[in-house]
């Protein structure tokens, strides 16, 4: 079981961002969904860090997982994780300007009572399956903010395939950040709302054993 977050979360170079912990709420009843219990997860131990990450030949994937210990959760913890099966196996399938949603805390805003994630709508803004610019992400068309790094980019299943999961979402990507130009005049131009997504297969080679 694995926590997955942009790598930027748990180590920052370009900000000076080095945390030594991830503080999570985690769901403990499927009938009072506000009932949620805190726990601390340790970014290191003797000195060595204890997320994964990974790297191509473009460089360091801004994504991080961070294996949890299950004996540490609660024993009433309910939720739904994604699993392999959640990946889209024909990239193909999935067409440019096609509708995504985007879960997340924008500027830390959620529902403070139910301790909820807020969701955005998204497009597909890049040919899926193709590197954007040769990186292993893509692109996405949403108004979004900080506080959404790491979130889930997903897409519904299709009716013949949704009946088989309890998460009837496909896995995506994992949005990093929102892209902009060099060249934009900041007193004329709006900000173009693109935003980069790091394509999920990627899960499969940080999770291994």
């Amino acid at each position: 079981l694995f926590l997955i977050t942009s790598r930027h979360v748990v180590y920052d170079e370009a900000s000076g961002h080095f945390p030594d912990r991830l503080d999570i709420e985690l769901h403990v009843d499927p009938v009072n969904v506000a009932a949620v219990e805190q726990r601390s997860i340790p970014l290191y131990a003797n000195g060595r860090s204890l997320w994964r990450e990974t790297t191509d030949a473009d460089g360091t994937l801004d994504i991080a997982a961070l294996e949890l210990d299950r004996a540490s959760l609660p024993a009433t913890l309910h939720f739904q994780a994604f699993t392999p099966a959640h990946l889209v196996g024909q990239l193909n399938d999935i067409e440019v300007g096609a509708g995504v949603l985007i879960a997340g805390f924008p500027l830390g805003f959620h529902d403070e009572l139910h301790r909820l994630p807020v969701v955005r709508q998204a497009v597909i803004a890049s040919a899926f399956g193709l590197r954007f610019q040769g990186h292993a992400y893509f692109l996405t068309d949403a108004q979004l903010h900080r506080g959404m790094s790491g979130a889930p980019v997903v897409a519904r299943m299709r009716n013949e395939q949704s009946g088989r999961h309890d998460l009837p979402w496909y896995l995506l990507g994992i949005h990093s950040a929102r892209m902009d130009v060099a060249n934009r005049d900041t007193s004329q131009d709006e900000r173009l709302n693109l935003n980069c997504a790091w394509y999920a297969d990627a899960l499969l080679k940080l999770t291994a054993d």
